[in-house]
């Protein structure tokens, strides 16, 4: 019998859990099977999987997922000077910028909720970009000055940001402005390489961008298994698991990127509102059709909170996602169609 055990992403908050495969007669061919790339790209680790039983074809289409995800990382990276969003960045307060029709499409629906969330969501977030550190350049946990938070709070407002869809340009109204596709662009680039995998004839497979993942098809038999990271659990625990299929699970969490102060976690999931990291949350998966909705909603899930997220759900009548909560007091909230569907296997560990 082939054992196909127990597989995470290593540094993302989805788990993936494969059960074992069905045993096979001596003589059979050899079997579909779990298969799992990694690599590196839009500054996390991407990973590809499939059910098959084509090795060198499937190591084959892993690199050319890892290519569009690199690719679309120089279109739309704020790292890259001679990208789209670097351009726009350096044009703020000047004039518009033409930018790919790519470029626009995600900007485009960043607008969209940034719209519908009443700017619980804002790409112009870019302006704080550098502010708030959370990685070595931090070694003292510093927590920026309230005045240079509220200075930069200033430059953010979706509203200053001007899309031209005739012409494909983006323009920030005011010097300073900046924008980051951070909170949506992963989603968009999971999406594109589910179609190139699909466009190859691939139906078992998923592929995870960070937090982003889109599952399709089954290992077999049976459905894929995933499951959700406990925020203040090792890094391998999980609180809860769910079967999944042709969907997209995208989580954003307070414990990626992060350091405690004072007893007070800070971490690199702003308010727009404040400029502070969000207080509401723990961690937020969303469960959508496509990884570009779950992207960028699991951010305005997380940063709301759900008694706040779910009154937004109501009044904007978003039914095509669901949401997984664990809030500030550590307690787990379902939107109604997660209830039943997700398996609670332990209650969130508490801590700061």
């Amino acid at each position: 019998m082939r054992l196909v055990a127990f597989a995470l992403a290593l540094t993302t908050s989805v788990v993936v859990v494969v059960a074992p495969a069905v045993a096979q007669p001596a003589d059979a061919k050899e079997p579909d099977h779990k298969l799992v790339f990694n690599g590196q790209a839009m500054g996390t680790v991407v990973s590809v999987w499939f059910w098959t039983d084509d090795d060198k074809a499937a190591a084959q289409a892993a690199s050319d997922v890892f290519a569009e995800m690199k690719r679309l990382d120089v279109e739309m990276s704020t790292w890259v000077d001679t990208s789209d969003v670097s351009k726009v960045n350096a044009a703020a307060g000047g004039k518009p910028v033409a930018v790919s029709d790519e470029t626009f499409a995600v900007i485009e629906r960043a607008v969209d909720v940034s719209r519908r969330s009443g700017g619980v969501f804002d790409i112009t977030i870019g302006a704080m970009l550098g502010l708030w550190k959370f990685d070595y350049q931090n070694k003292d946990n510093t927590i920026p000055d309230p005045r240079d938070v509220r200075a930069k709070l200033a430059l953010v407002g979706w509203k200053d940001l001007v899309l031209d869809k005739a012409k494909h340009t983006v323009f920030l109204r005011r010097k300073g402005m900046a924008i980051t596709l951070g909170g949506i662009a992963k989603g968009y680039a999971v999406d594109k390489c589910v179609k190139l995998l699909q466009d190859r004839g691939y139906v078992d497979f998923m592929v995870q961008a960070g937090g982003d993942m889109f599952v399709s098809g089954k290992k077999g038999p049976a459905p894929w298994v995933v499951g959700i990271r406990d925020p203040r659990g090792p890094h391998d625990s999980m609180f809860a698991v769910m079967p999944i299929e042709n969907h997209s699970f995208s989580t954003s969490g307070d414990y990626e990127r992060t350091f405690i102060k004072d007893g007070v976690r800070y971490h690199h999931i702003i308010d727009p509102r404040t400029g502070n990291p969000a207080s509401t949350s723990r961690s937020v998966t969303v469960r959508a059709k496509d990884a570009f909705t779950a992207d960028a909603w699991s951010k305005v899930m997380f940063i709301l909170g759900p008694t706040a997220a779910m009154k937004l759900l109501a009044k904007e009548k978003l039914t095509d996602f669901d949401v997984a909560w664990v809030d500030a007091a550590n307690t787990i909230k379902l939107t109604k169609g997660l209830e039943g569907a997700l398996k609670i296997i332990k209650q969130p560990t508490p801590g700061p």
